[in-house]
């Protein structure tokens, strides 16, 4: 049998990234595998927003808006994004949130594809994603059309005016093929919208080389931009000049200090901007992403699959009564494992008590992520070892453990 305690010690010397958890404020005693929920916050992220709030707010008052750049920080922070989804920097801005981009998107794409007003997804989607195909097609805008992941592209027909789909499954943790399906979509004729919340930062992602039309994304994640943290959304160049969206907010205008009465969309994806930018949230957003791109993607994702192997070989040995319901092969999932046991949330409530914090997802999932830049293979260890001694103990059978809180 593998001593997989010595081995996480010896991964955890070996790691080139080991350095950078360092940067992040975490209590050694705790093994964080909720970063696929919540990211954990930067150690430079507070004296960041202090430095907004007392410094560009409290001194420089509204003259911040051009002495402390606020303005173009929706595109600066975009930019910084791009590499790490294999987009140019002209192509990604930062706005709003994941619901309210994908609203804008889905009905961008539908104005482009006349004729067709078909939204194809796979039941079992993100709720949000479901549930924006959902109100437009209340609004009479769309018709939801779901389909099995074995069976899109047998889906994709004359009607379908976009394929909606999130790169990496937010249960399961299966990753789509990207170009295929997105090649599989522009043979029927179809424009695609990929969601990302589960894959920027942790998984390669390439949205150019796939031909991708859109994308969105949440900063909150792997991005480690707090909760509620700003998301992103992108418009590949080619669509730039026919792109359309719903939401004609003033930030949005190609001037929106002429103050016309009449709506004029600013150029490329700049018109994805709707409403004042949240400059406080951007700002603490601004400084996760750039320890993201610091590090790099390839980095990030060698130590992810690592991680993800790791523990599902550990697991499979030593906690087979929780089989893992994500793919065997690292390189078609997340940054993330699932497994399936009927009390997975008392499990789950359980291994938090004991500081291995994870997560679970109805009915029955109980779920680890691995966000790169700070978990350890240690972390990894506790919680597998932790799970065997909760199920050998019984330790999770204490009632307080089934008890659900407003948040699962």
């Amino acid at each position: 049998m593998t001593d997989w305690n010595a081995e996480a010690q010896r991964l955890d010397a070996a790691d080139p990234l080991a350095p950078h958890r360092g940067e992040f404020l975490l209590d050694d005693a705790v093994a964080y595998l909720d970063g696929n929920s919540l990211g954990a916050l930067p150690k430079a992220t507070p004296a960041r927003i202090g430095g907004v709030v007392q410094e560009e707010w409290g001194k420089g008052l509204i003259s911040s808006w051009n002495t402390a750049n606020w303005i173009d920080l929706p595109q600066r922070i975009g930019a910084k994004i791009a590499p790490l989804v294999g987009a140019q920097g002209n192509e990604v801005v930062v706005a709003d949130s994941v619901s309210i981009n994908l609203f804008k998107l889905i009905s961008a794409a539908l104005a482009m594809q006349k004729g067709r007003k078909v939204v194809l997804s796979e039941p079992g989607n993100f709720p949000t994603d479901l549930y924006m195909i959902e109100g437009l097609e209340a609004q009479g805008l769309a018709e939801r059309r779901l389909a099995d992941r074995a069976s899109i592209e047998d889906a994709l027909d004359d009607d379908v005016a976009l394929l909606l789909l999130t790169h990496v499954h937010y249960k399961s943790g299966a990753m789509f093929d990207m170009a295929r399906l997105t090649q599989a979509a522009h043979d029927a004729g179809a424009l695609v919208l990929w969601d990302l919340s589960h894959s920027v930062g942790a998984v390669p992602v390439d949205l150019n080389g796939a031909g991708a039309d859109f994308a969105v994304g949440c900063g909150y994640k792997y991005l480690n931009g707090g909760p509620g943290a700003p998301a992103f959304a992108f418009v590949a160049e080619r669509h730039h000049a026919s792109l359309r969206q719903p939401l004609s907010g003033w930030m949005g205008h190609a001037k929106p200090f002429e103050f016309s009465d009449d709506y004029k969309p600013a150029p490329g994806v700049d018109q994805l901007l709707c409403g004042t930018a949240p400059i406080i949230s951007m700002s603490a957003l601004n400084v996760g992403v750039e320890l993201m791109a610091g590090i790099g993607i390839e980095a990030l994702v060698s130590k992810s699959r690592a991680m993800s192997e790791f523990t599902r070989k550990a697991m499979a040995e030593l906690v087979p009564e929780l089989p893992c319901i994500s793919p065997d092969d690292p390189q078609a999932r997340g940054s993330q494992l699932s497994f399936r046991h009927d009390h997975a949330y008392e499990l789950c409530q359980a291994l938090i008590a004991r500081r291995v914090i994870g997560d679970f997802r109805a009915p029955d999932i109980l779920r680890l992520g691995f966000a790169p830049a700070y978990v350890r293979f240690a972390d990894c260890w506790r919680a597998v070892s932790e799970l065997r001694d909760l199920l050998d103990s019984g330790e999770w059978t204490r009632p307080q453990y089934a008890e659900r809180a407003a948040v699962t």
